[in-house]
């Protein structure tokens, strides 16, 4: 089974909805450290917005270092197609890197209808999006190890 000292994590964050996006690195962050893993362990890399997301989670991925992709992100609700058209082409991008390069894929991109209720996942203590996206990580890099 891996050791936690010799895990690495990529964090793929949208620069778009930034205060979201933050707050789920912040308490990812935070809990992974909880869990022995060394700020060295993990590399941020930051895109434009959401639909950018999946290219560089298939680039890290294919590079076959890491352990882990997290991403994160906020998706919302306007009056066009235009969030339907994101959120699933992100979503999709994402598994079918996961699922070419055998890397977990956490996907923490919250599409929303209200602002208000990515921010509330993204900032509260219970069930917060960011430590769940942590938690899940390792847990995968812990069963992927056994197998």
């Amino acid at each position: 089974m891996k050791q936690t000292k010799d895990i690495r994590i990529a964090i793929v964050s949208s620069s778009f909805r930034r205060e979201v996006a933050d707050n789920l690195e912040k308490h990812c962050i935070q809990t992974l450290k909880s869990r022995d893993v060394k700020i060295s362990q993990i590399e941020i890399f930051r895109v434009p917005g959401s639909l950018e997301i999946p290219l560089v989670v298939k680039k890290l991925a294919k590079k076959g270092i890491y352990d882990a992709i997290i991403t994160f992100g906020a998706i919302l609700k306007g009056k066009t197609y235009h969030f339907e058209q994101i959120a699933d082409e992100c979503i999709r991008g994402c598994m079918d890197a996961s699922w070419q390069y055998e890397v977990p894929v956490i996907f923490e991109v919250l599409a929303v209808y209200d602002i208000k209720d990515a921010i509330e996942r993204a900032t509260r203590d219970e069930e917060n999006k960011g430590v769940e996206a942590a938690l899940t990580a390792l847990a995968m890099i812990k069963i992927l190890s056994k197998i």
